[in-house]
């Protein structure tokens, strides 16, 4: 089945909020999380911390990627989806028996490509709280 736009956009921002993350010392324990109820898309550790990193990629050339006329992509983070990586979140923990006094945070990473320019740019947004 050929992959849409939309996802071939999405894994491109994984793979580039991957690069950005062990690039800034964190090291990728697990990507794609995924259960019925829920995914997350990257999980990675720094120093004590366990970091749930939900992926937000928008394609746009460099000239576009922080105009206020434009959707930002940590706008695309809404209730149903934070429900589901709560649960996700949740599930991870209690399956890896996480104990209680290990870390945790949600972080989320804005990833802008600009195929055109063949740039990119990550703009990380951490300890997100979850509503």
């Amino acid at each position: 089945m050929a992959k849409t736009e939309k996802r071939k956009v999405g894994d491109l921002g994984e793979e580039i909020a991957c690069r950005y993350l062990e690039l800034h010392g964190f090291f990728i324990i697990e990507r794609n999380y995924l259960r019925k109820w829920g995914e997350i898309d990257i999980i990675a550790e720094k120093g004590n911390v366990l970091h749930f990193v939900e992926v937000k990629s928008v394609s746009r050339e460099p000239s576009e990627w922080f105009s206020r006329e434009m959707i930002r992509p940590e706008e695309n983070m809404h209730g149903n989806k934070i429900k589901r990586l709560h649960r996700a979140i949740q599930t991870y923990l209690m399956e890896r028996k996480v104990g209680e006094s290990k870390l945790w945070q949600l972080d989320l990473a804005c990833v802008y490509i600009g195929f055109e320019a063949k740039k990119s740019h990550v703009e990380m947004l951490e300890n997100i709280i979850l509503g």
